[in-house]
């Protein structure tokens, strides 16, 4: 028999949900109009709607680098800049592709916890330039939440940032791939942790969650959602299908159960760093809030960990681990042993 894989590496490597394969199945029932224009996708507009307590326009697409690019290029323009952490997801990830969408500059400012801080951000922005024709003029800012480091904007720290953008005439996009771990750490609503603290476009991911290649543009400020079906189309982000997305995306609102697997990874994710921080020469190198965590481990327990059936990704010295709503335990267990048996043979 081959030997089971413990496998760390993301929350994308885990399986579909069941009631999101129910609902692509009741979806693949006699036609519908293409390109959203169907009465699946107008549910799942309304289902947001009610889930962030307002009415909020939704495009669904299938990657969430073409929703964050098809947020920001709503928001910027070729001789602007979007402001963002330098750790952000766009700035690191996404190959250039906000900025191939948007003509846009990044701009990355540094931050403790990989976090944006307001006065930073404010005397940032008073230096930028602005109405000097020589100097990208500021467009937007971008809030990675949770960062790519796993830790948390709490709602005041969000609305706190909206603030000083809005201030400067900037407008607010919150990259949310794994958005519903933030609402199930922080507790809080969506509508409290998007518009109601300055949010003016939501990319949320359900991908990492559950789903299967199902993101959404969400556009909490109406007079933004006119001109993205032409950025989406001109950018090749239109969806032929797009009831089985939308269908998807519908269904994981429906009830709690997206906040619940959101809500057990980060269990799980804590439970793991409690008791690896626990082995001698383990040591957290950000704060675990979610379902993420990340770490400098001894040598000989790296060496170990490879040469056993985990699969886990290397940032430099550190390791991160991420913890799935299916992350199975013995597979936690193992990964626990592996690493606490090699550090101690190797003292």
């Amino acid at each position: 028999m081959p030997e089971t894989v413990h496998d760390f590496r993301s929350d994308n490597v885990g399986g579909a949900a069941p009631e999101i394969l129910e609902a692509i199945v009741a979806a693949n029932t006699g036609t519908a109009a293409p390109y959203g224009d169907d009465d699946w996708t107008r549910r799942m507009i309304q289902r947001f709607s009610d889930v962030f307590e307002r009415p909020v326009q939704v495009f669904p697409v299938a990657t969430g680098t073409g929703a964050n690019s098809v947020a920001l290029s709503a928001l910027a323009n070729p001789y602007g800049a979007i402001y963002c952490h330098e750790t952000a997801h766009i700035n690191v990830y996404e190959c250039g592709s906000p900025e191939f969408f948007t003509g846009a500059k990044l701009v990355g400012l540094p931050g403790r916890d990989c976090k944006l801080d307001p006065a930073a951000l404010d005397e940032a922005l008073g230096l930028a330039g602005r109405g000097n024709p020589t100097r990208v003029q500021p467009f937007a800012l971008n809030i990675t939440q949770p960062t790519d480091f796993g830790t948390l904007y709490t709602a005041g720290e969000v609305a706190a940032l909206s603030a000083v953008a809005h201030r400067h005439g900037l407008r607010v996009h919150m990259d949310g791939a794994r958005f519903a771990n933030a609402v199930a750490a922080l507790g809080c609503s969506p509508a409290d942790l998007t518009w109601r603290s300055g949010v003016d476009v939501l990319s949320l991911g359900a991908t990492k969650n559950g789903a299967i290649n199902a993101e959404a543009v969400v556009v909490l400020d109406p007079g933004l959602a006119a001109a993205i079906p032409y950025r989406m189309k001109r950018g090749g982000q239109v969806l032929s299908k797009a009831r089985f997305v939308s269908a998807q995306l519908e269904r994981y609102l429906a009830d709690g159960r997206w906040l619940e697997r959101a809500g057990r990874a980060n269990a799980l994710a804590a439970d793991l760093a409690r008791r690896l921080e626990a082995i001698p020469g383990v040591r957290l190198v950000a704060p675990v809030q979610v379902n993420m965590l990340f770490l400098r481990l001894p040598d000989v327990a790296v060496r170990a960990l490879d040469s056993g059936p985990f699969r886990f990704y290397k940032l430099g010295r550190d390791v991160r681990f991420v913890c799935r709503a299916d992350q199975e335990p013995e597979g936690i267990d193992a990964l626990v042993k592996c690493v606490r048996e090699a550090v101690a043979a190797g003292r």
